[in-house]
């Protein structure tokens, strides 16, 4: 059982952060609403735990939910893309994996009956992999990212999926209309139960609303 230990903090929505034990891992997460709603574990774009990934969670638990959101990458939040993209990249996404699933079952632990998650880019390929990974998920809602075959195979999934991609997403293999369309033939092929929305107009990131940070550029 995940010990945890919590402190306050300040930002938006109130949310309090906990760490989780793990073994020898202390995992920092930031959780806001009843502890007996549904929980959804809402994870991070290649940015980090920053402002604009709260802004989602903190409209989630505003629909009913318990929100927590796993700080993957630890208190570090990428300020430019270079940054971000360093910080993704010597990220271990099995741990981040893992990371997920001991967030699942601490939210089971609080009272939640369920648990969903959803997440943005990487958030959305580590969305995949964990509805297809973690036991105690009970389904997940992916925006524009796609796991490497090597971490999940989307095709084993057993509980419920939605996707969201947008058409002009140029982000090749990753989350581009040709990606999107082969991740949703490989669901229908498997029987994986998935809903599936494209957007005509928008791009990568279409979410995200702060193009201030130069996101929209990228792709």
């Amino acid at each position: 059982q995940p010990a945890f230990r919590a402190h306050s903090t300040t930002s938006m929505a109130n949310f309090e952060k906990v760490e989780l034990k793990e073994g020898d891992k202390v995992i920092p997460v930031h959780v806001f609403g009843d502890k007996a709603k549904p929980g959804v574990i809402v994870i991070q774009e290649w940015w980090g735990v920053n402002e604009q990934i709260k802004i989602h969670a903190a409209k989630i638990a505003a629909s009913g939910y318990r929100v927590l959101i796993p700080d993957l990458y630890r208190g570090k939040v990428g300020l430019d893309a270079e940054e971000a993209s360093h910080l993704m990249g010597t990220l271990d996404f099995k741990n981040a994996v893992e990371d997920i699933r001991a967030a699942a079952k601490y939210l089971k632990e609080e009272g939640s009956e369920k648990v969903g998650v959803t997440g943005f880019c990487m958030g959305g390929a580590l969305t995949i992999a964990s509805n297809t990974l973690v036991d105690d998920i009970a389904a997940g809602v992916c925006f524009y990212g796609i796991p490497p075959a090597e971490l999940a195979d989307p095709a084993v999934m057993k509980t419920p999926i939605q996707c969201h991609f947008g058409n002009k997403d140029s982000m090749a293999g990753f989350s581009d209309a040709d990606a999107a369309n082969a991740l949703e033939d490989k669901l229908k092929a498997a029987g994986v139960p998935y809903e599936f929305f494209r957007y005509e107009n928008v791009g990568h990131a279409f979410m995200n609303e702060a193009p201030e940070v130069g996101l929209f550029a990228l792709y």
